[in-house]
């Protein structure tokens, strides 16, 4: 077995997007090969709701999965299909963009104005950019929860970890998805198969990631395998982690815990054109979905 070394640690950006939502981008439009099948992820928290409630009215989408995950809040959704709902705190709604779909997200916050969550996008390989749209929405009940000896608690979001799966099923990059939580001074080593690529996404706390050798709160400086960049190991609030290759990820836990996303996935290795929420294989399939979007035949019949 191969403890994952770390890649680079960073923090995410504050970003506003929708109609004025500001929120944190780990990642995203730019050359995201190193995290593929994913495309972005952002960390929708905030406690002013001046700041998130003009929301992400009307848009389109094709050639995706967006995967919208809330802790705190509500956020209402609606679609060009029909469907509509609310999710609630620990809900999740994973949408196939597939062919073409319009919608809007407008989060509502809590009774003491949080609203808190993540959205990731995955691509879809060339063969099923154009299937039908569909939606996946898991109640916060239906999703396992694993709770081990030493405290460590895990929400499987997607995939398989020890004998329990997910509740989402049949998504294009076969992802895993989970939410871990970590005790206070805890060390946890994690498998993740030595094929696809991952990162966590730490949002609560903070961790000392790759071989967790050193005691933490001591920081610790390494030099990168092209020897360029310098890799900070100890990740808090807000920070990004991007693994190298390997079959294991191991964490150790400061005195606060750590609480992070993991999310792993095959690589889909096709080319990419990319037009905000439009993402398809060429500038030729990204033209023609702009034209449809133009002339009102982007929405294909059911």
């Amino acid at each position: 077995m191969s403890i994952r070394p770390v890649k680079r640690i960073v923090q995410s950006t504050p970003t506003l997007e929708g109609a004025g939502v500001k929120l944190n981008r780990a990642f995203g439009f730019g050359d995201t090969t190193a995290f593929d099948p994913f495309l972005l992820l952002d960390d929708f928290r905030n406690d002013r709701p001046d700041d998130y409630l003009a929301g992400f009215p009307w848009h389109p989408h094709r050639g995706i999965e967006t995967i919208t995950y809330v802790l705190a809040g509500t956020v209402a959704h609606g679609d060009s299909l029909g469907n509509s709902g609310m999710l609630g705190a620990g809900d999740v709604q994973w949408m196939t963009a597939g062919s073409g779909i319009m919608h809007q997200e407008m989060p509502r916050g809590d009774t003491r104005g949080r609203m808190h969550g993540f959205q990731l996008w995955a691509n879809l390989p060339s063969a099923l950019k154009m299937t039908r749209p569909r939606y996946q929405d898991i109640a916060a009940a239906a999703i396992p929860e694993i709770v081990e000896d030493d405290g460590t608690r895990m929400r499987i979001i997607c995939g398989d970890f020890r004998g329990r799966r997910g509740a989402v099923e049949g998504v294009a990059a076969d992802p895993r998805y989970f939410d871990i939580s970590v005790a206070p001074g805890k060390r946890k080593t994690l498998p993740v198969e030595i094929e696809r690529h991952a990162f966590a996404y730490v949002f609560e706390g903070a961790g000392q990631f790759s071989d967790a050798s050193p005691p933490f709160g001591v920081l610790t400086e390494k030099t990168s395998p092209a020897g360029d960049v310098l890799v900070r190991e100890t990740a808090g609030n807000r920070s990004l982690v991007l693994f190298d290759r390997g079959d294991e990820v191991r964490v150790q836990a400061g005195e606060e815990g750590v609480r992070f996303l993991l999310v792993s996935g095959k690589p889909i290795k096709e080319p990419v054109a990319w037009h905000g929420p439009i993402v398809m294989n060429t500038r030729d399939e990204l033209q023609q979905a702009v034209n449809e979007l133009r002339n009102g035949t982007f929405i294909r019949p059911a």
